[in-house]
């Protein structure tokens, strides 16, 4: 076997002799190429990086210590994304999360498949009974560090997935952030 792959090498490298240094510059090398071969030059590769295809998608455009900014529009404080709008969220830290503080997402039609909960600069564990009662309700629920959060809505809802985001502003420690600049 050792024996073979011996020959081989010798016959490849004799084989590569019979060439001038000025052929074998010329000559296509398919193992390691940088140039497309003739059959990948017509095809065409298009990257979209998550655009807006329909005006009525919410999309967190950035946020700061003191909100978002939201379809271009300026959010101060905690808010809840709902499919179509954007309402003040009345928490000022993940312990006041209740279950009365999500009763919004559940009276909502159509359903909301999963909200995202940013929970400022850390992910931060929520009370296991908020959690049942969305889960009993049919709506998943996704805890996140709210950058995370913001990224993961945007992500959902181009998806389009009915997706709803209750968001708390990272604390001031937190430099402002654009998530079109994370993106670059």
């Amino acid at each position: 076997m050792v024996a073979a792959f011996v020959l081989r090498g010798l016959c490849g490298a004799r084989a590569v002799l019979r060439f001038s240094p000025a052929e074998l510059l010329r000559a296509p090398r398919r193992g390691h190429r940088l140039t497309p071969a003739d059959d990948e030059l017509y095809e065409r590769t298009r990257i979209s990086l998550l655009q807006r295809e329909s005006p009525q998608i919410m999309y967190i455009d950035s946020y700061s210590s003191r909100g978002f900014m939201i379809n271009g529009n300026r959010v101060f404080g905690p808010c809840a994304l709902l499919p179509q709008s954007v309402v003040q969220w009345n928490v000022g830290s993940h312990r006041d999360i209740t279950e009365e503080s999500f009763s919004l997402f559940w009276l909502l039609e159509p359903r909301i498949e999963i909200v995202v909960v940013g929970t400022g600069d850390r992910t931060e564990r929520l009370q296991p009974q908020v959690l049942q009662a969305l889960r009993q309700r049919g709506i998943a629920v996704e805890v996140q560090d709210t950058p995370n959060a913001c990224a993961t809505f945007n992500f959902l809802c181009h998806e389009g997935r009915v997706t709803g985001a209750a968001l708390i502003p990272p604390p001031r420690r937190t430099a402002l952030t654009s998530l079109e600049r994370a993106a670059e």
